[in-house]
């Protein structure tokens, strides 16, 4: 090294031993955070839909059909700490169900799974609910008079 040109590493050498603490560092991390981020998939993970697909899909398209024909739309809505669920039939006029089953959650994990007690108030499925801004599902099975099954899942949006 000549003698007017400046020293830059601060008098340390870069050593071997220096690299493998650095490259055992990084992969720590880099292990360390996968870890985390696996075991939280499987802890937050609601579980199985069904027992078994396959038995589940040969009567898919019998209650598919069997459902359209009722002819129902639903929405969700939620305002003054009340959570409403209309269900509509073909000519516009409010449907009361037999049975109402509803499971109101966030999509990407259970904990804060709730079932509103909803009432028939004439017009639609009200519950008293207070529920923070983002993304809600309502996963609500009916059954109608003639005892047909109708199952949705309705998208919330809580702003």
């Amino acid at each position: 090294m000549a003698e007017d040109t400046p020293d830059t590493t601060g008098g340390r050498k870069l050593t071997g031993r220096h690299v493998l603490m650095i490259f055992v560092g990084a992969f720590s991390i880099i292990i360390t955070v996968n870890l985390a981020l696996a075991f939280n998939a499987v802890r937050t993970f609601p579980g199985l839909e069904v027992k078994n697909s396959y038995v589940a899909s040969q009567q898919f398209d019998e209650r598919r059909d069997a459902q359209e024909a009722l002819g129902w739309t639903v929405r969700a809505g939620h305002e003054g700490g009340a959570l409403r669920l209309s269900i509509v039939g073909e000519d516009g006029a409010p449907v009361e169900v037999a049975e109402l089953d509803a499971v109101l959650g966030r999509a990407t994990h259970v904990q804060d799974d709730v079932r509103p007690d909803f009432r028939f108030d004439g017009t639609a499925y009200v519950a008293p609910m207070e529920l923070r801004p983002g993304n809600w599902n309502i996963r609500m099975t009916a059954v109608a008079e003639d005892g047909t099954a109708f199952e949705q899942r309705v998208v919330l949006h809580v702003r």
